[in-house]
């Protein structure tokens, strides 16, 4: 059964607006736009955050799409989905206009 039209952007917008509502994560999301690319183990020891937390944060912003990560060999590479966020931002303030 298909989801009613506007649930589906509605629930991504759900999914950013809860990955953003922590400080850490929004943190972590404009160090790795600004330096365009951070590996895990950079953003832990800059965030000097234990690894288990750092890694909660990432799985949380890649899972709602605003980081992607490649894997090159055993480090995780990690860049942000600008567009990504501009398109569900754009998308949630227009049920205001």
């Amino acid at each position: 059964m298909s989801k009613p039209a506007g649930i589906a952007e509605v629930e991504t917008a759900d999914r950013v607006f809860s990955a953003l509502a922590h400080p850490a994560r929004r943190q972590i999301l404009l160090s790795v736009h600004y330096r365009e690319v951070c590996s895990a183990g950079e953003i832990a020891r800059r965030f000097d955050c234990s690894w288990p937390t750092t890694s909660r944060h990432l799985a949380t912003l890649v899972e709602c799409g605003l980081l992607s990560v490649e894997r090159r060999g055993r480090e995780r590479l990690y860049r942000t989905d600008g567009p990504h966020l501009k398109e569900v931002l754009k998308q949630w303030a227009g049920y205001f206009s």
